[in-house]
């Protein structure tokens, strides 16, 4: 008769694929006492399917038995005839078993989907310190400092000044605003157009503090897992306290601080609890955090967020006034070549451009004597033909944010907060 060992034995030779197959097979050399090799089998199928319970089984199973003592092993021969043979030394019966396989087979057969440990109450300051260095390893924004300054910015003296008188001198002379109950803390939203600067400002804003500058944006705090987006909210604020001064800038407030009353997604309705959470930190942790704030559309904004003790204070960033303009084109014609540019013609026909909207118009120039001199073989200079021509494919783009603030101004001012955009649009006739 075939013996079902070599049987099964030649036919897993034949169907190496077939797993069921092979942990019958692994089951029989168990059963015979044969350990090792079922665990060897078992493991086959494990590596290709470490879900099969019928392998670990096996595994578990032969292994136990394998360590066993010798004398508490089952008997997997016939009962013993009247003279029985001498009894083989343990180290000759398992000579064949790989002891250092088995033990880490017994301790741990298959590898588990999650790793559990108790912490200890002495281990608990160690894993939050862990936690944060873990957290830290993956910063959630960038820190740096800032070497730009106000008087960088071309223009916008009026902006400039309000920025000055009511954020940055109260910031500057801590022992004055101490005597008038002014912490070192604030909240500073600036708006207006799109492309007119603002983000030019905060960091110039950070460079008069001296401060450290981080820069969020939406991208930056948005997670699609539950819990995440206010993590590293959270994250942010931490990083700007451990490095105070520092100025927190959130970039398009709008997008990160919409209003939560419009607002369907859980997510973005958290991110603003959080927001609100960290800026009306307790005791003085946010002491020397300067957070600054832009956006587009203020009136977008949740209204909690511009209450005060967060974002109290507003300033509009108009559009470049005419030294503004002038400044950034010389900015933008600087390292290019030019010949006969009248910039004061330029200053004039631009009026109500905003800053991306000249770098746009210097380029499309610049594109037009490009495209010339790679025709004739030699760098031919911008000159005012290739301006003028420009300005006539190149137009204003805050003619839709005008038409929006100035329904704002009408319908929505209630409050007066939006008093310096609505002089601003009387002074443009918008209004």
């Amino acid at each position: 008769m075939t013996d079902p060992l070599s049987a099964l034995e030649a036919a897993v030779q034949a169907l190496p694929d077939d797993r069921t197959l092979r942990v019958r097979y692994a089951e029989l050399l168990a059963d015979a006492g044969r350990y090792g090799e079922a665990i060897e089998q078992a493991s086959v199928v494990l590596r290709e399917a470490p879900e099969d319970e019928a392998a670990t089984a096996v595994v578990r199973r032969a292994a136990l038995a394998a360590a066993a003592p010798p004398e508490s092993m089952p008997a997997a021969a016939p009962p013993e005839p009247a003279v029985a043979p001498p009894t083989p030394a343990p180290s000759d019966r398992h000579e064949d078993i790989d002891w250092s396989e088995l033990e880490a087979s017994i301790a741990n057969p298959t590898e588990p989907p999650f790793v559990e440990r108790v912490v200890a109450e002495h281990d608990e300051e160690l894993v939050a310190e862990a936690a944060e260095t873990a957290e830290d390893a993956d910063p959630v924004a960038e820190l740096r400092r800032e070497t730009v300054r106000l008087a960088d910015v071309g223009g916008l003296e009026v902006v400039k000044r309000r920025i000055d008188e009511s954020f940055l001198q109260p910031m500057a002379h801590p022992e004055i605003a101490a005597a008038f109950g002014k912490k070192l803390r604030g909240g500073l939203l600036l708006y207006g157009p799109p492309g007119c600067g603002k983000t030019f400002l905060a960091r110039a804003i950070a460079g008069e503090l001296g401060a450290h500058f981080v820069s969020v944006t939406l991208s930056d705090v948005l997670d699609r897992f539950i819990g995440e987006s206010e993590k590293n909210i959270h994250r942010v604020f931490r990083t700007a306290r451990e490095h105070a001064p520092a100025v927190l800038f959130f970039d398009e407030m709008d997008a990160i601080g919409a209003k939560r009353s419009g607002n369907t997604f859980s997510s973005f309705r958290n991110v603003v609890n959080q927001i609100l959470v960290e800026m009306d930190g307790v005791d003085s942790q946010n002491d020397g955090v300067y957070v600054l704030a832009a956006t587009n559309h203020p009136w977008e904004v949740d209204a909690a967020l511009k209450r005060p003790g967060r974002f109290d204070r507003m300033v509009l960033v108009r559009p470049p006034d005419d030294d503004a303009r002038e400044a950034i084109l010389r900015v933008h014609l600087r390292r290019r070549p030019i010949e006969g540019i009248d910039l004061g013609d330029l200053v004039r026909r631009t009026k109500g451009f905003s800053g991306a909207d000249l770098e746009h118009l210097v380029t499309t120039a610049a594109e037009k004597a490009m495209t010339e001199s790679i025709r004739t073989g030699s760098v031919r200079p911008m000159r005012m033909d290739d301006m003028r021509a420009a300005l006539k494919e190149v137009k204003p783009s805050i003619g839709p944010w005008v038409q929006t603030a100035r329904n704002v101004a009408e319908y929505s001012n209630a409050s007066g907060e939006y008093d310096d955009m609505v002089e601003w649009l009387r002074e443009e006739k918008q209004l």
